[in-house]
């Protein structure tokens, strides 16, 4: 037997030893002898150290019965058990009876002494930052920086070191971003030279040699052109590589492939291969090119406004044509521009259908959700000489589907009232064409003329708006009406008015190449208007032209020059014989300003203004803006004769300032002027006043 064992079996009989004595202290039953070992004991074997102590027979019967020792144990008494708690008795103290309080009753103020020591940084400290300035990343990186953004303050040094190591990750991807691969950022704090002083925070930047695009690959299916995809990728090899350049390079290529007849182009995950012997990166591209794409047709959910087929009357190409994102995002701007939706969208919707070159048709799908039709507005203004103008509309802007409007005008002023019924049928078959039916009963009482008027117009137009400004707009129509017009006043209008029955066909043809339609600052624009007339009352035929011409300079961000031109005639027929309503006036706020309306020009024996056959006018404005308050001084120029040809003489000067308030919708527009070459005799004002909405022109 070996040594341990022995050393096993001592300690089991050391264990038994004590289990005896215990049992004998805890219990009355009398355990047996043990047998003496020499009786019972086996012959001893050859190698006394193999000899056991005692055999495990002689320890088995050792050992007490299990019985003998698993006697109930006593009763504990209250003072033998020191874990049992104290009976709790009621008290005579009040307070220790009453509820407690609520916890509204508390008071939830803070601790003013810890706020107040965490509110103070235990260290100052300073960041130096060495070898980005080389490679101009410095204004890249100290809006990142943690240690800039914590202003030199710290709870402790520890935080100042937490700030470090995140900015040395950040330098590191920015060195990356710029195509240093290899740099390295090391960061050092250094104590304070004397008590009290900052902690210094070092960062040494080594940026390394800067990468270059070696090969430039794109990993695509074939494509029309077959160079297509390398062409819309904007990178070339030997240039540096920089991950912004390389983000706008792959959003260009999914730009040109929807432009070019991939509607559903989807630009996957890059590679870049680093040489370090070379210094280069061979970039892949992957891209999902999808099938080449044609128009097909239309399609329409949500709630909405107008059908599918008359979407098809706002684009402006054809089926079959090539996809071409541009022209889907152009459609999307027309129908924003009807101003009938909430909310609308277009997206190309798959067919399955195949044209004879391989290319597939695709479906625009147009989620509508319409958005409330009827409108009510209001508009107010001031002239001199014009008096106040009111107008008020009510409108239902589809009334007869699709964008067929119902509108309602009423006007009341010092010196018009009016009402005006009009339909109007907007993209009438065809993309920005309107198509419009009006009738109108108007007084007009003016120091010129007095008239009743009613009429009735129609007419086809491309026209501006302010959503949807147009290069070349144009008009042409009729016009009916039968008015009765004095020009002696109110007091002789019964005995001096005269009824006219005309019939005119008014056309409009107008370039636009300005940069907004109510607040331009640069571009010009030019009209012609031609309106032949014809008298069904006897007074023959005339035809009047009016041409009208303006001018935007800038002057830096804050300034604009501008000027405008007017000419007008009117060919064929006398003065008298046209009604007075139709005749060319000069004077007003949107004529030369410093006069009343419609007063410059020939007048008669009483002094009434008569209006001409011919006129010109001229305006030069200085438009300085501050932010959304802007001054205008300006000076105008004009004047009308009976001739059929202006003859430029006796021109008549108004100048003056203006204040605009810029607002969301246009300039608010106030302008005081005053005439140069006052004529006391006709009751020119010396100060006039002009408020309405927009520019002069």
């Amino acid at each position: 037997m070996t040594a341990g064992p022995v050393m096993l079996g001592l300690g089991l009989l050391a264990t038994a030893v004590q289990a005896q004595e215990m049992a004998q202290e805890t219990t009355a039953v009398e355990v047996p002898a043990v047998k003496p070992a020499q009786e019972e004991a086996p012959p001893l074997p050859d190698n006394p150290q193999d000899a056991p102590i005692i055999t495990d027979d002689d320890f088995n019967a050792a050992l007490p019965p299990i019985e003998a020792t698993t006697a109930p144990p006593a009763e504990p008494t209250p003072e033998a058990t020191p874990d049992t708690l104290p009976e709790v008795t009621a008290t005579d103290d009040p307070e220790l009876d009453a509820p407690l309080p609520a916890l509204e009753g508390y008071d939830v103020q803070p601790n003013q002494m810890a706020a107040t020591e965490e509110a103070l940084p235990e260290i100052r400290y300073v960041t130096v930052v060495d070898g980005l300035h080389d490679i101009h990343l410095n204004d890249e990186f100290k809006p990142l920086s943690a240690l800039m953004n914590g202003k030199g303050k710290a709870a402790n040094v520890a935080q100042v070191r937490a700030r470090a190591t995140e900015d040395e990750a950040l330098i590191l991807r920015l060195l990356k971003s710029q195509g240093y691969y290899d740099g390295t950022v090391t960061t050092s704090l250094a104590q304070p030279s004397e008590a009290g002083g900052p902690v210094q925070a070092h960062i040494v930047v080594t940026p390394g040699p800067a990468y270059h695009f070696g090969l430039i690959m794109a990993d695509a299916q074939p494509t029309l052109p077959p160079d297509l995809i390398r062409n819309a990728l904007p990178l070339q090899p030997g240039e540096q590589i920089i991950a912004t350049h390389v983000l706008a390079a792959e959003a260009n290529v999914s730009v040109v492939l929807q432009q070019s007849g991939y509607p559903f182009v989807k630009v996957g995950e890059r590679d870049i291969l680093l040489d370090g012997a070379k210094l280069t990166g061979d970039y892949t591209l992957k891209v999902d090119t999808g099938h080449r794409a044609r128009f097909g047709g239309f399609k329409s959910d949500g709630k909405e406004a107008f059908s599918a087929d008359h979407v098809a009357a706002l684009t402006r190409f054809e089926k079959g044509d090539l996809y071409d994102n541009r022209k889907v995002d152009d459609l999307r701007e027309a129908l924003v521009s009807t101003g009938l939706f909430r909310s609308v969208a277009v997206e190309p919707v798959a067919t399955g259908i195949f044209a004879a070159d391989g290319s597939e048709y695709v479906d625009l799908l147009v989620h509508q959700q319409r958005g409330p039709y009827r409108t009510i507005a209001g508009e107010f203004g001031y002239n001199t000489g014009e008096g106040v103008t009111a107008t008020a509309s009510w409108q239902n802007r589809n009334k007869f589907p699709p964008e067929g409007a119902l509108i309602i005008t009423a006007a009341l002023g010092t010196q018009e009232q009016g009402l005006t019924t009009t339909f109007r049928r907007s993209n009438a078959k065809k993309r920005d064409r309107t198509f419009q039916l009006s009738s109108a009963l108007t007084h007009n009482i003016y120091d010129s003329y007095e008239a009743y008027t009613f009429n009735v117009a129609g007419s086809v137009a491309r026209v501006s708006t302010p959503l949807w400004q147009k290069v070349w707009t144009w008009s042409y129509g009729f016009d009916l009406a039968a008015s009765r017009e004095a020009t002696d006043g109110v007091v002789n209008f019964s005995d001096a008015a005269d009824n006219y029955y005309i019939a005119a066909l008014p056309t409009k043809l107008a370039y636009d190449r300005s940069d907004s339609l109510l607040n331009p600052a640069t571009g010009y624009r030019a009209s012609a208007e031609v309106t032949p007339l014809i008298s069904l009352s006897g007074g023959g035929a005339s035809i009047r032209t009016v041409f009208d011409a303006s001018y935007y300079y800038p002057m830096g961000n804050k300034a604009v020059i501008a000027a405008r031109s007017r000419l007008g005639v009117i060919y064929g027929g006398e003065l008298d014989k046209i009604p007075p309503s139709r005749r060319l006036y000069a004077g007003g706020g949107g004529s030369v300003r410093g006069y009343s309306y419609q007063q410059l020009g020939p007048h008669d024996a009483t002094g009434t203004a008569t209006g001409g056959l011919s006129l010109f006018e001229a305006s030069v404005e200085y438009r300085y803006r501050m932010g959304d308050i802007g001054i205008v001084p300006f000076i105008d120029i004009g004047q009308s004769y009976a001739s059929t040809t202006p003859s430029f003489s006796d021109l008549r000067v108004g100048f003056g300032i203006g204040a605009r308030l810029y607002t969301n919708f246009g300039p608010i527009r106030i302008d005081v002027a005053t005439p140069v070459n006052r004529d006391k005799s006709n009751g020119e004002p010396q100060i006039a006043l002009y408020v309405g909405i927009g520019q002069a022109f």
